[in-house]
């Protein structure tokens, strides 16, 4: 469930008066998503999103992921656009939370993704980064290296709690994934999160990309290899290799990969493995039951990462190697 605020009615028609959205006619919590509360609004002027940050989201850090959507819609990427107060700004207080309204996009996410999908994927994915390549904002990846050692210590003692031997495995991981990163890989914006609820279709064209709120600047191939592991693998955790040639296809189509960014995917596949794995493991282990943080198995994590230990080339995801 993914209101963690409440908010009544009479708090909510206060609040708008500040927006040319027109009147309320109704509102509901939306049970997706992880991180924020978030509410659907129906008003007099059509839909909006209604967003209010939760305790993992700093404040400071909204202007970056706000302004990214506005960069982009601006520049053709079909995304949510915030809808600024009559102050001029965009983000809001409410319910002791910070806020921000945003257009609603239309469209479902693919519940079983297609080889079509992931083509499209890719696709809007090269768009994105090169639609940011002016984005004059930057914001370091909370969730690389450091990110993950932090994380790593915090959890260690406890793996065990999930599998016997998972401490030793993923010590093991660390040290090689510490060692051989790259750091000289083009970089820029990154969504850093695309799995398939952040995508919506209309019937079989991609309508939009939402949620940017782990936008940051990384490796470009780094985004490709999360959509990867988000994308194309099955419900038997079998990686889908047709899947992973769509997917390569439509990113090469827009932007084509280097030879060192193709060479590298092996690795930032296990890294971006190991990264959705410890966040999953943290909270696994940390989080009581029934609070608000939604808890999200760490297996399936684990093995995505056991996969990728065994490739030895991009070609193995479908990448035409250099």
């Amino acid at each position: 469930m993914a209101v963690y605020t409440d908010i009544t009615e009479v708090e909510l028609g206060t609040y708008l008066k500040d927006y040319a959205i027109g009147d309320l006619l109704s509102y509901k919590g939306i049970a997706e998503g992880t991180e924020n509360s978030n509410y659907i609004l129906h008003t007099t002027a059509g839909f909006f999103i209604l967003t209010l940050y939760e305790k993992r989201v700093e404040r400071s850090e909204l202007p970056f992921f706000l302004g990214l959507m506005e960069h982009l819609a601006k520049r053709g990427i079909s995304c949510p656009l915030p809808v600024h107060r009559s102050d001029g700004e965009v983000i809001g207080e409410l319910a002791g939370r910070p806020c921000a309204i945003i257009t609603f996009l239309e469209g479902m996410w693919p519940r079983r993704p297609t080889a079509m999908h992931c083509h499209e994927v890719g696709v809007a994915l090269a768009a994105m980064h090169v639609a940011g390549a002016d984005f004059p904002l930057t914001r370091p990846n909370a969730l690389s290296l450091p990110g993950w050692r932090q994380l790593w210590e915090m959890s260690r003692e406890r793996a065990g709690e999930v599998e016997p031997a998972l401490a030793s495995e993923i010590t093991a991981d660390f040290a090689l994934i510490e060692r051989e990163w790259p750091t000289d890989l083009p970089k820029g914006v990154i969504h850093a999160d695309l799995f398939p609820d952040n995508v919506f279709f209309l019937g079989e064209k991609l309508s939009g990309l939402i949620d940017f709120y782990f936008a940051c600047n990384d490796f470009f191939a780094y985004d490709v290899a999360t959509c990867l592991n988000a994308w194309c693998f099955e419900k038997d955790h079998s990686f889908n290799l047709t899947k992973g040639t769509a997917l390569l296809a439509g990113y090469q189509a827009v932007r084509p990969l280097s030879p060192a960014e193709i060479a590298a995917l092996p690795l930032l596949c296990r890294g971006s493995a190991l990264r959705f794995m410890l966040t999953r493991l943290y909270d696994w282990l940390t989080v009581p039951d029934g609070a608000l943080v939604q808890k999200r198995d760490p297996i399936e994590y684990i093995r995505k990462l056991r996969f990728h230990r065994q490739i030895a080339s991009a070609s193995e995801y479908g990448a035409a190697t250099p």
